[in-house]
């Protein structure tokens, strides 16, 4: 197992992306320490992975907001207390806010820069300064998204912070290496999350029109974004830092759309 007495922090861990994140890194042997600002949604999946722990003692869930300097480092501090070290942090927690451009409010671009952008600093920040004060080098992977390079008209904050992610990866890469520690981002594509399901499932025009610039054909599986993940957070990656690794079924090297045959 690649990450056997390693311990793994996974912001947003209770659903999604966050959560496949958690269960691969335990599969793999790690002490993983799921944090989520939905407390019951958290413990629930805490709850439901603790039969793939390694141990009893190596999954544990807290409450955090990434958004909160304080939240951050009762979290980051609660994963050193319980295992002693922190190896990996997987900076994922994220929100949406669909409005166009010419509409939405400026409360709502800060909540969401707040969560997405320096909820993604504040959480590699902690966990960077618990990683040099334990001495063991360590790897941050923060969620991107393919919307750090292309736009959506009425997601303006969320554009916006994963530009931003692909940027603070970077800084962080560079601030970083001199203490062994690398930063990296993974940009997903269009995933087959529950809420990204519940959209096409039962709109056949919404599903068209995601497949139509997926040359893959198909929804990538959050699996598949957990693997590439954990390959970036582990040492077969030694060499890599700075990079964000987009995993969208050729979406992005894609420049008009493809066929979709309709469901019979």
């Amino acid at each position: 197992m690649r990450f056997e007495h390693r311990v793994v922090l996974v912001t947003g861990a209770a659903r999604g992306i966050g959560r496949g994140c958690a269960e691969y890194f335990l599969r793999e042997g790690a002490s993983v320490l799921l944090t989520d600002i939905d407390a019951d949604a958290g413990r629930e999946t805490a709850d439901a992975l603790a039969s793939v722990a390694v141990t009893p003692d190596a999954l544990r869930f807290v409450h955090c907001d990434v958004s909160d300097r304080a939240s951050v480092q009762q979290a980051v501090d609660l994963a050193v207390s319980s295992w002693g070290r922190l190896d990996v942090c997987v900076a994922n927690a994220a929100v949406v806010h669909g409005a166009d451009f010419l509409d939405i409010e400026e409360e709502d671009f800060d909540r969401v820069l707040d969560i997405n952008l320096k909820g993604v600093f504040l959480t590699g920040q902690a966990a960077a300064r618990a990683m040099v004060r334990c001495g063991n080098g360590g790897s941050i992977v923060n969620m991107s998204s393919i919307n750090a390079d292309v736009a959506l008209p009425n997601q303006v904050p969320y554009c916006v912070a994963k530009g931003g992610i692909q940027q603070l990866t970077k800084v962080m890469a560079l601030s970083l290496a001199e203490h062994g520690i690398r930063a990296n981002a993974v940009g997903p594509g269009s995933i087959g999350t529950e809420m990204l399901e519940s959209v096409i499932s039962s709109d056949p025009a919404a599903r068209k029109k995601v497949l139509s610039r997926t040359p893959a054909g198909r929804l990538g599986r959050v699996e598949e974004i957990a693997a590439v993940t954990a390959f970036l957070a582990s040492d077969e990656a030694s060499y890599v830092t700075g990079q964000t690794l987009y995993a969208d079924g050729g979406r992005l090297a894609l420049n008009y759309t493809v066929p979709v045959p309709d469901d019979d």
